[in-house]
């Protein structure tokens, strides 16, 4: 049975009526102006290069070329088939840190990439690898936001991913003890899926005790891991007008605290990752492979048989067949005569040389 994705485009096919209204128009007016020199009976054998049938048949073409059009528009599909996958992994939630230190170079180069957009990076390779996987977004600040519920859609994880930036936290600051409450409530009640939880920050907690709240999550059978980002050495928050200052006008530095971020990653039976790593992804990736896989959800899809292609390779011929179809008459059929009328002008013609010659 075919049926169509969008039938809504056949409202378009109003438009064939109005081009034949529009053509027998042309040619009536034609036609009028025509009579203005004589009778059409003397004045057509005057124009022997213009084809009285060419016009028709390229209406005809044009008409079935707009049809194919508004049928490729519509896709019909003929059949389907319904998929069933089942979604065989583990719940990954990601907490990003929004705060204002994240606008900081990741390296001691201060023009490099900021720590914001390294762990963009990171994430989104990983993203690719969790096929098959739960994945949940929070960003935290001075508090915790849920971006993104707990789904198995990878891609629409990535797009959540492409819109953070440092202004999404109303609240400056740095909870990662509130990112990771947050991202408790977030999981499934399933006492059989493994549950890990992936902390990305420069380690400057300031909020809460973030280190109480890995325990509490591993108590609870979440893993912690944590992926620094950021320079030891200490970089400058880059601001619109320059560097952020402190109230004596010095610039403020901000620091990757690799101790912080290890000691919340040890409580959280996890492991803490450098964002600097070349193999930071591989490494965590690893580690997530270690927890054991089981059924998060089943999937079902149905697929349709596309068959807009047969129509769209008609349509291609048709737009073939008028660009090579011309207006006046084709040279090498002038010599033929395929109607009576036009045989029996020829032959009075042709009596009326002979009888000039015969004069």
């Amino acid at each position: 049975m075919i049926n169509f994705a969008h039938p809504q485009y056949f409202y378009l096919l109003l438009l064939l009526p109005a081009l034949v209204l529009l053509f027998l128009w042309n040619r009536r007016d034609r036609a009028k102006r025509l009579e203005r020199y004589g009778k059409r009976a003397s004045i057509e054998p005057l124009m022997p290069e213009v084809s009285r049938y060419k016009p028709w048949i390229r209406l005809t073409l044009e008409l079935l070329l707009l049809t194919m059009v508004i049928v490729v528009l519509a896709r019909p599909r003929a059949g389907s088939s319904k998929t069933t996958t089942n979604v065989h992994g583990i719940e990954v939630m990601v907490a990003v840190d929004v705060s204002n230190s994240m606008n900081a170079s990741s390296t001691d180069n201060p023009q490099d990439v900021s720590r914001l957009q390294r762990a963009k990076m990171i994430l989104q390779k990983l993203i690719d690898r969790l096929d098959n996987n739960k994945v949940g977004l929070i960003v935290f600040a001075g508090n915790a936001y849920m971006q993104m519920p707990m789904t198995s859609d990878a891609a629409s994880a990535k797009l959540f991913l492409n819109g953070i930036n440092t202004n999404m936290a109303p609240t400056q600051g740095t909870a990662i003890g509130a990112a990771i409450n947050l991202g408790l409530n977030g999981f499934s009640q399933s006492k059989k899926s493994q549950k890990a939880m992936i902390i990305i920050t420069d380690g400057e907690n300031f909020e809460d005790d973030a280190i109480a709240a890995a325990k509490n999550a591993a108590k609870l059978g979440v893993q912690v891991d944590v992926i620094g980002v950021g320079s030891t050495t200490g970089a400058p928050i880059p601001t619109p007008d320059g560097y952020l200052t402190d109230d004596e006008g010095k610039p403020v530095t901000t620091y990757l605290n690799e101790k912080m971020a290890q000691q919340i990653a040890d409580a959280g039976n996890g492991v803490y990752i450098s964002g600097t790593a070349n193999d930071a992804v591989s490494t965590l990736q690893e580690t997530l492979d270690k927890l054991a896989k089981s059924d998060l959800a089943t999937v079902s899809y149905t697929q349709h048989d596309e068959q807009f292609p047969v129509f769209a390779t008609i349509a291609l011929l048709l737009l073939i067949g008028l660009l090579l179809l011309l207006e006046r008459k084709n040279p090498w059929l002038k010599r033929y005569n395929f109607f009576t009328k036009d045989k029996e002008n020829n032959s009075i013609l042709n009596r009326k040389d002979e009888t000039q010659d015969n004069k």
